[in-house]
């Protein structure tokens, strides 16, 4: 296995532990705010670190690190994520997975075996504008998923990056609606990292994610706001 990069600390990824971030390349939409853009069709041709390279980098981090955030991409689509997690693990740090939620049996396969502790899953949108905002007709595999998250005993997130035209308040009132319940569920502000693929895309103001807050609040009152 080759990781396509490596975030060697972050306090942020994993909510209350200091972990790395591990980026595995491929996946399988599009979405048109996409900051890891290069990461979509492997083979990725940026740096590389094996798995052994990346157990000798965990052995190293013991005592200064709690977890290990698992992104992508799409880390759902490599075929030995179950052998990598469970190596993370031997090496006793817990797991986090970030997922777009289209590989509902895999995760669902994760959660059974436990060998993830805590799922931070993408809502791209409103399921009305699902397809158009992440490039694939996912619908269905998006709704087990979230199924699967809000009815079992592991620890998840849902969490959707909002940017200007794809978002608007009747699409965060259908997700508040869609997700009535969830453990948590996050509003994040749209970064150009100048590698997205639509380049006429915008971020709100402070005083518009408020206003998209608001919107989701009277059904997940556990809803916050990330990156402003």
């Amino acid at each position: 296995m080759h990781i396509a990069g490596l975030q060697k600390m972050s306090l942020l990824d994993y909510p209350g532990k200091v972990a790395c971030t591990v980026f595995l390349s491929g996946c399988n939409l599009h979405c048109r705010y996409c900051h890891n853009a290069e990461l979509i069709s492997p083979p990725y041709t940026g740096g590389k670190i094996s798995q052994a390279e990346l157990m000798e980098f965990l052995d190293s981090r013991k005592g200064k690190i709690d977890g290990v955030c698992i992104s992508g991409g799409e880390p759902t689509l490599c075929p030995k994520l179950s052998e990598l997690i469970k190596a993370v693990r031997t090496k006793g740090f817990s797991v986090k997975l970030d997922t777009n939620g289209t590989n509902s049996e895999r995760l669902k396969q994760l959660i059974e075996e436990k060998l993830v502790d805590y799922v931070a899953m993408d809502i791209k949108n409103s399921r009305m504008r699902y397809n158009e905002t992440c490039g694939a007709a996912v619908l269905p595999q998006i709704e087990r998923s979230v199924h699967y998250l809000m009815h079992g005993n592991t620890d998840y997130e849902f969490r959707t990056t909002v940017c200007k035209p794809l978002h608007t308040l009747n699409d965060m009132k259908d997700i508040g609606l869609w997700l009535k319940g969830a453990k948590r569920y996050f509003i994040q502000q749209f970064v150009d990292s100048g590698n997205v693929p639509d380049k006429n895309l915008l971020p709100f103001s402070p005083e518009e994610m408020k206003q998209l807050e608001n919107a989701v609040l009277p059904y997940i009152p556990n809803t916050r706001i990330r990156g402003v």
